[in-house]
């Protein structure tokens, strides 16, 4: 299998969070069965095929860096982080090796992405690969994380103001592969109700 490696953007304001519980730094550093919502998604790439991990920091820079101290992920600071999201994505791009193939993006408010699907997401790359991505389909909705071949890292380091890679992949002339996901891949936490709600649906599946 090519080198594929894990960025994780985790240098958003998270407004939306922060506006309903100011308590926390960052939503990514608010926790959800005992850990850090970040530290979830850092495991799971750890646990995946996908190196290195690169977690990509801006606001709550030393809270997150805090919250994976223990684990071997390579941290790179978005200084620029409230220009918005293309910033944090451009600088995790730019601090991969020369011999990576690709990129399996990651949001840090996602922490139900399983290792078995980042790994799945690589195969299907491996299986073709001419492509252009790899994206996860729930109920016909594209969903997190995607993996973008090292075609399009030249698009990425273009993109401006707060956008993720979703433009660059709404270009009909990409090969994209579609993989089905589960409701994880579009299962984010904007809000400590949506944090909540993560929880229990957890605490139902373990019983």
């Amino acid at each position: 299998m090519s080198k594929v490696a894990a960025i994780i953007l985790a240098a958003g304001q998270a407004s939306r969070y922060r506006a309903a519980d100011a308590s926390v730094a960052s939503k990514v550093v608010a926790l959800l069965d005992g850990k850090a919502l970040v530290r979830h998604v850092a495991d799971a790439a750890l646990m995946s095929a996908a190196r290195p991990v690169v977690v990509v920091t801006g606001n709550a820079r030393d809270e997150v860096e805090d919250a994976l101290k223990d684990i071997e992920v390579r941290f790179v600071h978005n200084a620029d982080f409230a220009a918005g999201l293309s910033g944090s994505l451009r600088a995790g791009v730019a601090a991969l090796d020369p011999e990576c193939q690709g990129a399996l993006v990651l949001l840090a408010d996602m922490p139900r992405i399983r290792p078995v699907f980042l790994d799945a997401l690589l195969q299907a790359l491996a299986k073709h690969p001419n492509a252009d991505a790899v994206v996860p389909i729930y109920n016909g909705q594209r969903g997190n994380p995607v993996l973008i071949s090292r075609k399009l890292f030249k698009a990425v380091s273009a993109l401006k103001g707060d956008e993720g890679a979703r433009r660059i992949l709404n270009d009909p002339a990409l090969s994209i592969i579609e993989i089905a996901g589960e409701e994880d891949v579009t299962l984010d936490i904007d809000t400590p109700s949506a944090l909540a709600e993560a929880a229990k649906a957890g605490d139902t599946k373990a019983v």
